[in-house]
């Protein structure tokens, strides 16, 4: 892979949320659930972590390090399958990891190409939410 993580900036949440809206699986019913208020949090906090490729934003991760949960994770889907979604949670984990947490959990829609990504890298499923989406945790 030729691309490298960085931080994303305010001004590219246009593209974020564009790969955001893209995915397949794992939709945004409700777009309003992500305000610009959470985007500038976790862009000035933690950070927005991006996988950029020639100067193109191809997948992003955020993680909250006020609770050691994952907010997001999402590859491009014409760019899946490459080892970005891994490299980002790896770096989301690193984050989690350096503010002091010693696991971390994350939700997904059950059934899915994501809930297999998680269990395959040997998260533990915990159960599903109040919102029908599977609970995973996995210590750092």
């Amino acid at each position: 892979m030729s691309g490298h993580i960085r931080r994303a900036r305010l001004d590219e949440r246009p593209r974020v949320s564009e790969i955001r809206f893209a995915v397949r699986e794992n939709r945004l019913s409700d777009p309003s659930r992500v305000t610009d208020a959470d985007y500038r949090w976790f862009s000035e906090n933690p950070g927005i972590w991006a996988w950029e490729e020639d100067g193109r934003i191809l997948g992003f991760s955020a993680a909250d390090t006020r609770d050691g949960t994952i907010w997001a994770l999402f590859v491009d889907p014409g760019h899946e399958g490459r080892g970005i979604g891994r490299a980002l949670l790896a770096n989301a984990c690193a984050v989690l990891r350096d503010a002091g947490h010693r696991a971390v959990t994350l939700t997904t829609d059950p059934g899915t190409r994501a809930d297999r990504f998680y269990r395959e890298a040997g998260w533990t499923a915990l159960g599903i939410d109040e919102c029908g989406e599977q609970i995973f945790r996995s210590t750092l």
